[in-house]
């Protein structure tokens, strides 16, 4: 994997099909300054990080041989309703700053990328929060996935090897941890999760700036029964959600 230095100085999307190189121009966050020292966080323990490391395989290996079934209904149903690729792969900044491509059942149409460059409004709304409220790009098998949160399914892959945790902050796209600022490098000492205190508090209903103060709350607070708990509400969420 590739190591990159942080230009925490400089600014520089999902990013759907074919990723744009555009630099966003929103303003960097600004949270309250810090000692250099406390920026890390303490350690957890041995025993925590192999504990986790450990659930980590155990309950995505578990859950990618139960929901075989699910994934090619999915998988189905996403080439049906338009015949363009199942899978999304979306670039990622992971612990200590190597980057990988976290997997997603694509939810968005082929040509998300050239749509958006051809709506300037649209594409300064989405550079706002990196996010759009009412986003047209987003299919019919699309908008059902996202809701239910079954488009991140296939990230139990990314656990399984290594590159991602069940619960963690959530994951970014390079371009996107400048807004991170003094933070940055407490933002890349974890690895980023499948679920977080993001997901569970509001998703995107909240600010980039309320994003990054729940990923810096998880780091500060992470433990074993942290990471339960969070489970436990992702959960719920998703029972919620799907009507069950």
């Amino acid at each position: 994997m590739e190591h990159i230095t942080i230009p925490l100085l400089k600014r520089r999307e999902e990013r759907p099909a074919s990723p744009t190189r555009a630099a966003h121009k929103a303003d960097p966050i600004m949270l309250n300054t810090e000692p250099i020292s406390t920026l890390i966080g303490c350690e957890p323990s041995l025993f925590y990080a192999i504990s986790k490391r450990l659930f980590d395989v155990v309950l995505a290996l578990f859950c990618m041989l139960l929901l075989i079934p699910v994934f090619a209904l999915i998988a189905m149903c996403i080439k049906l309703d338009d015949g363009g690729p199942v899978l999304h792969f979306r670039e990622i900044i992971g612990r200590h700053g190597r980057r990988f491509y976290a997997l997603k059942f694509r939810t968005m149409r082929p040509d998300a990328d050239a749509y958006l460059a051809a709506h300037p409004e649209l594409m300064r709304k989405f550079r706002k929060n990196m996010k759009l409220e009412h986003d047209p790009r987003i299919t019919r098998v699309g908008t059902f996935l996202r809701k239910t949160s079954l488009d991140e399914l296939p990230q139990l892959f990314n656990v399984l090897i290594g590159q991602m945790s069940l619960v963690g902050p959530r994951i970014i796209h390079p371009s996107e941890l400048p807004r991170y600022r003094e933070y940055a490098l407490k933002r890349l000492s974890v690895r980023p999760g499948i679920t977080g205190l993001w997901q569970i508090s509001g998703r995107q209903h909240i600010s980039y700036k309320e994003r990054v103060q729940f990923d810096m709350r998880y780091i500060d607070t992470r433990s074993f029964f942290v990471d339960l708990v969070i489970l436990v509400k992702t959960l719920k969420v998703f029972i919620v959600h799907t009507g069950a």
